[in-house]
């Protein structure tokens, strides 16, 4: 029989001897393999004589226990040596900028839903919400809207099939409603702004079934065409950042207002391009007037006590006018490639923080 002592020594030098855990694979399928020297002495107990096995058994299975203990050991101290040399080669730099993941962005709508906002708040409006179905109470009648007008014809207005509690139900086709409702809940000083999304039944380049509006509304003593003058002014100003915003005022008929305006404002020519701001052309941006007597009684207010303006101007056009969008439709498309190029990121959009007096 091979001196087991011998044979220990050996798979013991060789096992000392790997340094890579090939060659600590190559020695385990030496002793321990199929056709390993271990293996095969297990194999030859079957041929012994009970006491030669009863006396060599234990030998053999120890060194089979021996050597397979000192493969794993080795084999353990020699994959920590490699992730150690490993680590000390990959160092990572906690210095260096983390890599860029894909983000969203901030769509311009939002933005400038927020700008909006932010301006309005500095001249102390709060911002003021309702729901996206109306009645036609809220929507036409209580603005002074006649039955006979055309904003309430079936080809301009969505309406719903169903009535609710006798009332004609539709999607509202502006967020003067809003006002109606804070009016009607609320004991004046009223000042507030409504920004919301609407719906009309057009569609073009300029014109979508759904956009986005924003209207004010301001109730007092005292409120004249002078302070809604100075109250747009110092909006647009503030809000395409420029100084040189030169307003026209124009006569025009609202059922809401009276007397009613268009706001027109002046515009240079930039590079070729059309840029709020100068007094080369003009450009009608909003409505607004003095709000009606009888919407201000069928809120329940006194017409000779309370008087008021309205104004209002949608959120995608001014988006339009300030980042230079020239198509409506884009703004629902869900391009990304238009919102990659259009959107605001997240952590540094624009803002007027500085208020409106910066």
């Amino acid at each position: 029989m091979t001196d087991l002592t011998t044979l220990e020594a050996e798979l013991m030098t060789a096992i000392a001897a790997a340094d890579t855990a090939q060659a600590i694979e190559d020695v385990r399928v030496k002793a321990l393999g199929k056709q390993g020297a271990i293996t095969t002495l297990l194999k030859s107990l079957g041929g012994m004589s009970p006491e030669e096995r009863q006396s060599e058994g234990p030998k053999i299975h120890a060194l089979r226990e021996g050597v397979t203990g000192a493969i794993t050991e080795r084999k353990t101290g020699l994959e920590r040596a490699a992730l150690d040399a490993k680590l000390a080669a990959e160092t990572l730099d906690m210095t260096l900028p983390a890599p860029a993941f894909p983000q969203g962005s901030v769509h311009p709508v939002s933005q400038v839903m927020d700008e909006l906002a932010e301006i309005f708040a500095d001249m102390g409006f709060s911002v003021a919400t309702g729901p996206e179905i109306e009645d036609d109470w809220h929507n036409f009648t209580a603005l002074n809207i006649p039955e006979t007008h055309p904003a309430r014809a079936m080809h301009d207005t969505f309406y719903f099939p169903d009535k609710r509690d006798g009332k004609d139900m539709l999607l509202r086709t502006h967020t003067s409603p809003v006002q109606i409702r804070t009016m009607t809940s609320e004991k004046p000083p009223i000042r507030i702004i409504a920004p919301g999304r609407v719906y009309r039944s057009d569609s073009d380049a300029t014109h979508t079934p759904m956009f986005h509006q924003i209207e004010g509304l301001v109730i007092d003593k005292g409120i004249h065409l002078g302070h809604l003058k100075w109250t747009l002014e110092t909006f647009l100003k503030a809000f395409f950042e420029r100084d040189d915003i030169v307003l026209r005022l124009r006569p025009s008929y609202f059922p809401f207002t009276e007397p009613s305006v268009e706001v027109d404002v002046g515009y240079s020519i930039e590079k070729g391009r059309r840029v709020i701001g100068g007094s080369e052309g003009w450009m009608e941006v909003l409505g607004s007037g003095m709000v009606h007597r009888r919407v201000i009684e069928a809120c329940g207010l006194d017409p000779d006590e309370w008087q008021g303006f309205a104004f209002g101007t949608g959120v995608d056009r001014l988006a339009m006018l300030k980042y230079g969008m020239d198509d409506l439709r884009a703004f629902f498309d869900g391009d990304l490639r238009w919102l990659r190029h259009y959107g605001f990121s997240a952590l540094d959009v624009p803002t007027l923080s500085g208020g409106v007096g910066a």
